[in-house]
């Protein structure tokens, strides 16, 4: 299994992925718990432009980026985060 996400994110340091709440955006389809049942934005996007992540859109990070955020960050934590994804995407 790929344990980074389309987005970037790292499904092995996820609180939710350890505690076996959500097995991960790439195992799952993008249904992960936090989409209510339904497929991700950021995944479907990738998908729909037959992306493998978002590393192949020259967009990144996009306004669904910034639709989808984490309601727990505060601004200066989610544009560190984003730089964090963003890096383990170029990793890839």
């Amino acid at each position: 299994m790929d344990n980074i996400s389309v987005c970037g994110s790292d499904c092995l340091n996820c609180y939710c992925y350890e505690n076996k709440m959500c097995p991960g955006c790439n195992e799952c389809a993008g249904k992960v718990f936090h989409c209510g049942g339904g497929e991700c934005a950021i995944y479907h996007c990738c998908r729909e432009h037959g992306f493998s992540s978002c590393i192949g859109c020259g967009d990144i990070p996009c306004d669904i980026w910034r639709k989808t955020r984490d309601p727990k960050f505060s601004d200066e934590e989610f544009e560190k985060n984003i730089k964090q994804r963003i890096a383990l995407l170029k990793s890839k």
